[in-house]
């Protein structure tokens, strides 16, 4: 059936060609969008004034020497007018434009007898004829791989899905405004990288032939902002897409888009304040509110944020401190939690594992996690109260990780003993461990000012809108289909 309605299509588009019609033209005139006109209607229609407007074509409603015709474009949608008696070309358009095409249309407003305010068309073009009809005609949108990969129907289509792109456009502009704003300095680094660090993740290689080398698309935007410390800014930001060759699930993806900032001689309880008052404007902006739901439930993101220690909640939920436990004990803690633990897995990594597994799912309302335990995060400064713990906080909502933050590690020594230490997990079979950064820890040497800094993801906006990650990724990566 398909294949029938193309090759009719084809038949008209050949005949458009034949009646001297250029079916793909290059320029058109339009003098208003829809929204526009339909504002100023009033006006228009006492005026008589003659507009041009352009979109595609929705609808056609043949009653013989008339046809009714809805265009739309991205503002919003008009009734056409097409009378027989006034307008040229009628009965090739007639016989040969379809439901998809584009169109510019030129007359004056007016309502028809039903009070409908429309276009009484005097001069009619086609601006591209399609030749493949759109879903409604031959086929639902309804499973949901045939909307990722054709997601531009789906937005063409699924008027919800157009709004949830508006709102995530909103979503990063707003979180660019308040950090300008602030004072902080957007920039840009390289998706490169020698070696990949900033996080533990399965990096993804490639191979750079002018250069004959190796390099990693980043899997976070972390060291060479905290290099721009060491320039001598001192707020800095960048929002890019990071690449982490791990699963897909509800929550994660393999490229995404990714903020973070730094900000020195301040640390992670300057950063709580900041970070709060930073989540809320962009969620009002965003949401229009500052209550979501997620899965039935209703979150608050109004309230004052509450503030739990990730060692005493471990304890609570697990019987096992931690800090004190050995690997032993929290590696069989994991078995007998059914996780399956790798054998190469370090202290860190069981410790997270664990977390995961028993306290993260109960956190549903926002809350700042604080203080882990040292080998859970490489890259943060150790408490002044408790060395065995780090000065990091990480959002928390909806049973799942929001963002994270922390006093910045800036002691090179304590770095470099970190850094072998994920060297030595690495050694073990851990892919996700961290690399031993020379580059970095030369920067590290030459003096970072004490900061904070925090870092998160599009899996924000997928949970205040209610949607599995892929869900609200414009064009989520799709495994090709063999043919």
């Amino acid at each position: 059936m398909l294949d029938d309605i193309i090759k009719e299509r084809l038949k008209k588009l050949s005949r458009l060609k034949e009646a001297g019609i250029n079916p793909y033209p290059a320029s058109l005139k339009r003098t208003l969008s829809v929204s526009e006109a339909l504002q100023k209607y009033k006006a228009l229609e006492k005026s008589r004034k003659k507009v041009f407007l352009a979109g595609r074509l929705l609808r056609w409603r043949d009653q013989g020497g008339v046809i009714f015709a809805d265009i739309a474009d991205e503002s919003g949608k008009i009734q056409l007018v097409l009378k027989k008696d006034t307008l040229k070309n009628f009965a090739l358009f007639k016989e040969t434009l379809d439901r998809g095409d584009f169109l510019s249309a030129a007359g004056t407003l007016f309502k028809t007898k039903k009070g409908q305010e429309s276009l009484d068309v005097k001069e009619l073009n086609l601006l591209v004829k399609s030749v493949r009809p759109l879903p409604s005609d031959w086929y639902g949108l309804e499973e949901t791989e045939t909307r990722f990969r054709k997601r531009y129907l789906d937005i063409l289509i699924n008027s919800e899905i157009k709004e949830l792109f508006r709102k995530k456009s909103v979503f990063w502009q707003s979180f660019r405004k308040f950090l300008s704003k602030e004072g902080f300095m957007e920039t840009e680094t390289p998706a490169l990288e020698a070696l990949p660090g900033g996080a533990e993740a399965e990096p993804f290689k490639t191979r750079h032939n002018a250069l004959d080398t190796d390099f990693y698309l980043r899997i976070s935007l972390e060291l060479p902002l905290k290099k721009l410390l060491v320039a001598g800014y001192e707020k800095v930001f960048e929002i890019g897409r990071v690449f982490r060759n791990e699963g897909i699930d509800r929550e994660h993806l393999q490229d995404y888009t990714q903020l973070e900032f730094y900000w020195a001689y301040h640390d992670y309880n300057d950063l709580m304040k900041l970070t709060e008052k930073m989540f809320k404007d962009v969620i009002k902006k965003t949401t229009g509110g500052l209550k979501t739901n997620f899965q039935g439930q209703k979150i608050d993101w109004g309230r004052k944020w509450e503030k739990v220690e990730y060692v005493k909640v471990f304890e609570k939920f697990n019987k096992i401190n931690p800090v004190s436990a050995s690997r032993d004990e929290l590696f069989k803690k994991a078995v007998s939690l059914g996780l399956q633990p790798e054998k190469h897995l370090g202290k860190g990594r069981l410790i997270d594992l664990i977390y995961k597994k028993t306290v993260r799912p109960t956190l549903i309302q926002p809350c700042f996690l604080l203080n882990p335990p040292v080998e859970v995060e490489p890259l943060a400064k150790r408490s002044e109260k408790n060395p065995a713990l780090v000065e990091r906080i990480q959002v928390v909502a909806c049973g799942t990780e929001l963002g994270k933050g922390f006093s910045e590690l800036n002691d090179p020594i304590d770095q470099r003993a970190r850094f072998e230490e994920q060297m030595k997990l690495r050694a073990a079979g851990d892919k996700e461990a961290q690399f031993l950064d020379e580059d970095f820890l030369e920067a590290l040497e030459y003096g970072m000012p004490p900061a904070a800094g925090f870092g998160l993801s599009e899996r924000l906006f997928a949970i205040i809108m209610d949607k599995p990650v892929r869900e609200a990724v414009i064009f989520p990566l799709m495994k090709p289909i063999k043919k």
